[in-house]
């Protein structure tokens, strides 16, 4: 007999995806509006052309993710970006990333990883078109 298992919580498995997505992607989009325009707090480095090229990645690719807008490549990309900024930025300050201020970097490198692989989840626009597209094309095969 498996270990502790919650059989009811696996229904809810991909209404839980979308929820991450959303809450980790807003999360994510306030890195970038903090850089570009300063809210919801001013930040607190100078803003050199990495820095406003990570801030723009982080508006618009958390804002496509919020609304699971072609998710699984724009988390593939904003995934790159994370592993980018936590080796350039962080590891040079040492190994552990509780120490080197890079837990977050990390953790949205392999979260949006995960969403690039697992899909953004039924609550998405994405989803939404792949059901549009489904019911477009069994019309137009049973017209056939």
């Amino acid at each position: 007999m498996p270990a502790l298992q919650i059989p009811y919580i696996r229904n809810f498995a991909p209404h839980i995806l979308s929820v991450l997505r959303i809450f980790a992607a807003g999360s994510f989009f306030t890195h970038g509006t903090m850089k570009l325009f300063s809210w919801p707090a001013p930040f607190e480095y100078p803003l050199n052309p990495l820095l406003f090229t990570a801030g723009v990645l982080e508006v618009v690719g958390g804002l496509l993710l919020v609304f699971g807008l072609f998710a699984r490549p724009v988390a593939f990309l904003l995934s790159g970006s994370m592993a980018f900024a936590y080796f350039i930025v962080h590891s040079s300050n040492g190994f552990f990333p509780v120490l080197n201020h890079g837990e977050a970097a990390m953790l949205y490198c392999f979260l949006f990883l995960y969403i690039s692989a697992a899909g953004p989840g039924v609550w998405s626009l994405d989803a939404l078109r792949e059901r549009k597209a489904g019911t477009t094309s069994s019309r137009l095969e049973t017209a056939t």
